[in-house]
């Protein structure tokens, strides 16, 4: 084993005070103790891992240095649509009704009928949690609809608020 300079031990303690990652923690842990000599099986029983992960760590570390043990984030599974169909889906819900694009009678965009939109337009089948997860990712927001009588007769409304407060007063 190669000695390791003191400056990369103080280093290494250093993060081991400032990090606030278990994992991180555990793997800064575990070269600090190789640096100072331990064998691999001393260290798994010290940090209760297995020496084989000990060995994964300090080579992680010997070839990427510090940034090398750092976990990388997993890349997850792929989209179903692509960038471009997000945009439209996004635009498609913010601009345009449901009944602007071919569902005669509704005005509300729901998971639901976006599932059957991106159906209908990409040929991608999604559940109403995964188009919910989407609008989340979109930053699109859930909001109640509230309806406003464009042709309302001022005089009506204001009759029907006496007429109301009279059956009210009755009861």
């Amino acid at each position: 084993m190669k000695p390791y300079p003191k400056a990369e031990q103080k280093m290494i303690k250093r993060l081991l005070k400032t990090t606030k990652d278990t994992v991180l923690y555990r793997k800064y842990q575990t070269i600090l103790l190789h640096m100072k000599g331990n064998t691999n099986t001393q260290i798994a029983e010290i940090v209760e891992i297995h020496r084989k992960t000990v060995g994964e760590y300090v080579k992680q570390y010997t070839t990427g240095g510090i940034d090398g043990l750092v976990p990388k984030k997993p890349p997850g599974r792929p989209r179903f649509l692509s960038q471009a169909q997000e945009q439209q889906l996004y635009d498609t819900v913010k601009d345009k009704t449901p009944d602007e694009v071919g569902f005669d009678g509704i005005k509300n965009w729901t998971a639901k009928l976006a599932c059957l939109w991106v159906l209908k337009e990409f040929g991608v089948q999604y559940q109403e949690n995964g188009m919910l997860d989407m609008f989340h990712r979109l930053k699109l927001s859930y909001t109640r609809p509230t309806y406003v009588l464009a042709k309302a007769d001022p005089q009506k409304q204001q009759q029907f608020k006496e007429d109301f407060e009279a059956v009210k007063k009755s009861c």
